[in-house]
């Protein structure tokens, strides 16, 4: 199914007062827009507004693909939390709206998130647009639109849905605990900031507390770079579209390290691997000392590097300079002579991610790969852009985990630990 993130907001000049709503239909895997809708709609309160807004998204996500899985983010906790199921409707201005919201898609086809308002810029502007085009009595055009959109906020969409805190393993305070996740939160008290039309139901405790529905044990994958090649030391780029070299004798100790100490936590159940031969070497010293099979994954192989394959950073910056320059600025570019870009290879990590997750839920698995499948892992839990992907350290045969819980929440448990190899 096609995944769309959905960013919807509503205004209003006077609460009753001149209103308007702005909606943004993302791609989750690279941040790009692929729908505005926005609208003058007279004298309204915000809630309404903010109803509007979300009922225009999800038409626009509809229009695009009925089947598409979507995450709808919007600040406005009211419409989060009554569109979830946690708080009752009362005002009879927001009944029809609501159940006009949720007849445009499956209710299992629809998940809702909380952000604050920083992260909600581009519908926010949208939404702004249309008041202003209404007062100056006319409606708002997209070839008007001067809304900026925000790349790097929309990059971090490419996880779908949002992740969580480290350690919440439960659902009912998601669109807080998506607050909480993202790599700036908002401080403690300004979390309900906005002031709501509706309380949440009588004797509800706080959203944030944990309150809601026990999920269970999550998908937990941990994620294992491979031991050495003798490309490793040298660091020339080594991917999928190269000599495909086996591990060097430091990468075997590094792999029996690894094991010994896997072996000794007594925790993991199931052994995935890359195809390609420096993975499942290690993944094999892993398994043989577990007592397990090893089951292959063709999504974490790593990029296809091009013409790059076997050069260090130096030698690509003197040949293909233009190339490689490109590269590091987009997700979209990739290495010279037919290699992927990252946004490629994060639609096929994520593929295999949600084979894995729903494959194990409940268990945990060791998996395999390499430098840029692991690093996109935790980039897609954290919700950072892709330019983090070049600020992460991942050493060889390091381990890190990311928790998945059932309603599509994630936690970074461990990144690039090498306790193991001391």
């Amino acid at each position: 199914m096609p995944r769309f993130v959905v960013e919807a907001d509503g205004g209003s000049r006077g609460n009753p007062g001149p209103a308007g709503y702005g909606a943004v239909v993302l791609d989750p895997a690279t941040g790009e827009t692929l729908a505005e809708r926005a609208e003058y709609i007279g004298v309204a309160t915000n809630n309404v507004a903010e109803y509007k807004g979300l009922i225009a998204g999800l038409r626009a996500a509809h229009e695009l693909a009925p089947d598409a899985v979507v995450l709808v983010r919007m600040d406005s906790k009211l419409v989060v939390e009554q569109m979830s199921g946690r708080w009752k409707i009362k005002h009879p201005d927001m009944k029809p709206l609501a159940a006009e919201a949720a007849k445009i898609l499956p209710r299992s086809q629809v998940t809702y998130e909380w952000i604050p308002r920083e992260k909600n810029k581009h519908a926010d502007r949208l939404a702004n647009e249309a008041m202003d085009a209404g007062k100056r009595g006319g409606q708002w055009e997209p070839s008007g639109s001067t809304a900026v959109f925000d790349r790097s906020a929309a990059r971090a969409l490419a996880t779908p849905p949002a992740s969580g805190p480290p350690g919440d393993a439960v659902a009912g305070a998601a669109a807080v605990r998506a607050a909480l996740a993202a790599s700036a939160a908002p401080a403690a008290d300004t979390l309900f900031a906005e002031p709501a039309a509706e309380e949440a139901p009588a004797g509800a405790p706080a959203a944030g507390t944990g309150w809601g529905p026990d999920l269970g044990a999550p998908a937990t994958l941990v994620l294992l770079r491979h031991g050495e090649t003798a490309l490793t030391p040298q660091k020339r780029f080594s991917g999928s579209g190269g000599t495909d070299p086996e591990l060097s004798p430091a990468g075997r100790r590094q792999a029996a390290a690894v094991a010994e100490a896997l072996a000794a936590r007594g925790t993991v159940q199931a052994v995935v691997s890359s195809p390609l031969r420096r993975c499942r070497e290690t993944a094999q010293a892993v398994a043989d000392r577990l007592g397990l099979p090893v089951a292959i994954e063709e999504g974490l192989r790593e990029t296809d590097f091009g013409a790059w394959e076997g050069l260090t950073f130096a030698e690509v910056r003197a040949r293909f300079p233009d190339d490689l320059q490109a590269w590091l600025d987009s997700p979209k570019a990739a290495p010279t002579g037919g290699g992927e870009s990252f946004a490629t290879v994060t639609r096929r990590v994520s593929a295999a991610r949600d084979r894995l997750v729903s494959a194990h839920a409940g268990r945990t698995v060791l998996v395999v790969t390499h430098v840029t499948p692991v690093k996109t892992l935790v980039r897609l839990a954290l919700g950072a852009p892709p330019e983090s992907l070049f600020k992460m350290e991942l050493s060889a045969a390091s381990l890190s985990a990311v928790a998945y819980y059932a309603d599509g929440n994630a936690s970074v448990r461990l990144l690039n630990d090498t306790g193991h190899l001391r």
